[in-house]
């Protein structure tokens, strides 16, 4: 059973609950935001609720798990973060995370990671983190790099996005990192 809360000096990360809707409506309607996402700018808070509802199966299964990430001291919902696949049986994830653009550039991305690390390390006992970012998103690059993630190398031509082939870098930290 995978936990659902982790705590950091300021943030607090809750499982996301189809009532936190409104807000990660505003974080994932933001073009800013979305540009290196896997989804399309949303326009509706219905596709935040879908999402929501979305991410949850794949947390019954044990297969991937969201967070709402709280901002401790207004208790706002800044953004959200998780494991975008789980693969207990080779010891692996992947991480994903978005942060409101107006949080942005204050370390929150990077407190956030650090907790999920903790968490992947220690408690889900996994080996292995990864990281898939597009080129082109040097904000996350930099959150990865700040984190003592590993560039592995690119994946050519990896996602189809708009209609066309993009190539991913991929990054990794492992246990023994």
């Amino acid at each position: 059973m995978l936990t659902t809360e982790l705590h950091t000096e300021r943030l607090h990360l809750r499982k996301m609950k189809v009532s936190d809707s409104p807000s990660l409506f505003k974080v994932w309607s933001d073009p800013e935001v979305t540009e290196f996402m896997n989804i399309d700018c949303f326009t509706d808070e219905s596709q935040a609720k879908d999402m929501i509802k979305f991410l949850d199966e794949f947390s019954l299964e044990n297969k991937a798990i969201r967070f709402s990430i709280i901002e401790m001291e207004s208790n706002e919902i800044i953004g959200s973060c998780g494991f975008n696949s789980l693969d207990f049986e080779n010891e692996k994830a992947e991480i994903g995370y978005d942060i409101a653009r107006a949080f942005w550039g204050r370390g929150y991305a990077s407190e956030a990671i650090s907790a999920l690390l903790d968490y992947a390390f220690s408690t889900l006992k996994l080996n292995r983190i990864e990281g898939k970012v597009e080129p082109e998103n040097v904000n996350s690059v930099k959150v990865l790099q700040k984190l003592n993630f590993m560039f592995e190398g690119t994946l050519r031509r990896y996602e189809r996005v708009n209609g066309k082939f993009i190539n991913i870098n991929m990054y990794s930290k492992l246990i023994t990192d």
